[in-house]
């Protein structure tokens, strides 16, 4: 997926805005899927996992509206853009719900990544969230997801690593696809940009990058922007603030 996300910095394309919700504390339901007591425990197991691991940070978040991006294109982004983790260390994940496009992901920060790998985030959703989302129990589905991603995070990092790469095994086709759909994709991509490429008569653009204005929204420019560098700093409302962590594409999703 990551190399997905880098071959499509190669495509350009014209700015795109694109808006986020605030982060106004570990929980952001802005889809309105949460009743306030299940939003409360999780606050609360959330701001603990925050406490004993000495800045590993985990917001969930349930958006109305992806945009028209696909989530995990959606949730590196926001990662970014609300800095989850810790500054350098990267230490934050997310849990994202979008009900209107019946799609969930986990997304991983880079620090995370050993230990809560791309087969054992799918195995969190395939097995705790989406049982529960296909009965309709989006707020019993979100709080056993949130439950195992927080058991796995607290685990000491040698045994949360074995858990991980136990789960590769076990999830290998679990995640978000197999491995004809990861071909298609490619044959797909390989096209758009041979079309892009003749349709500019072979020139070659300057590049495109994630760039901000002094006191502005963000600018996107191209569908795969924003794979270099570091994470926006948080602070936002609600006594609660990312501390500048990045995210480069880990993590799985899946629907329902």
């Amino acid at each position: 997926m990551r190399l997905l996300l880098a071959l499509l910095l190669l495509l350009g394309g014209p700015a795109l805005g694109q808006s986020f919700p605030a982060l106004s504390g570990r929980v952001v339901d802005a889809a309105n899927l949460l009743p306030p007591d299940v939003e409360a425990r999780l606050t609360a197991k959330l701001a603990a996992l925050e406490t004993e691991t000495g800045g590993t940070q985990l917001v969930v978040a349930t958006i109305p509206d992806l945009e028209g991006y696909d989530i995990a294109d959606y949730g590196y982004r926001l990662g970014r853009h609300w800095g989850i983790g810790q500054k350098g260390a990267n230490t934050g994940a997310l849990l994202i719900v979008a009900p209107n496009e019946r799609k969930v992901r986990v997304e991983v920060g880079y620090g995370l990544e050993p230990v809560l790998t791309d087969a054992l985030s799918a195995l969190i959703i395939q097995e705790r969230i989406l049982p529960a989302f296909r009965a309709g129990d989006f707020a019993g589905g979100i709080e056993a997801g949130t439950d195992a991603l927080v058991a796995q995070l607290k685990l000491p990092p040698e045994e949360a690593e074995r858990r991980a790469a136990a789960a590769r095994t076990r999830g290998s086709e679990a995640g978000e696809g197999g491995g004809l759909g990861t071909l298609l994709f490619f044959v797909i991509l390989v096209l758009v940009i041979w079309l892009v490429i003749r349709s500019s008569g072979g020139g070659g653009g300057g590049g495109r990058g994630l760039r901000r204005g002094p006191a502005g929204p963000i600018i996107i420019w191209g569908p795969g922007t924003g794979w270099g560098g570091g994470g926006f700093g948080g602070g936002f409302g609600g006594g609660f603030g990312g501390g500048g962590g990045s995210f480069g594409g880990g993590g799985a999703s899946g629907g329902w």
